[in-house]
C-alpha cells in the first residue's frame, strides 16, 4: 500500500495552484489520503480559499490524474473547509519556494 500511496502522492504533486507557482501537495492542500483493500483512495482537500477560481476543475483534475494509476480502482474525492487552509499548513519547500 505505501507504494501504492506515494504514486499517488507523485500525481497529485503535478498539479499546481493556477495562482501560486507551488504543486497542491506541498502546498498542504491534501488533508487526507486513504486506500481501502479494494483499492478505492479517500482524498480529502481544500483550496486556498472557497472563492478560487478553480473550485470546479482542481479536485476534477486530482481526481482523474489519481484514475490514472493502474492499481486504483476508484477515487472518492471530497473538498472540505475545516480546516481552513493556511500558510502554515505548506512544506517547508513551498515556504522557501515563495519566500516565506
Amino acid at each position: 500500500m505505501n507504494d501504492l500511496k506515494e504514486k499517488i502522492i507523485s500525481e497529485i504533486k503535478k498539479i499546481y495552484d493556477p495562482e501560486i507557482p507551488v504543486n497542491i501537495y506541498e502546498l498542504g492542500l491534501i488533508y487526507k489520503i486513504e486506500i481501502n483493500d479494494d483499492k478505492k483512495v479517500l482524498i480529502e482537500m481544500t483550496l486556498t480559499t472557497p472563492n478560487c477560481p478553480v473550485a470546479d476543475s482542481l479536485p476534477k483534475l486530482v481526481k482523474n490524474n489519481i484514475l490514472k494509476i493502474d492499481d486504483v480502482n476508484d477515487v472518492d474525492l471530497k473538498l472540505v473547509w475545516d480546516p481552513p487552509w493556511t500558510k502554515e499548513k505548506m512544506s517547508e519547500a513551498a515556504k522557501l519556494e515563495l519566500n516565506l
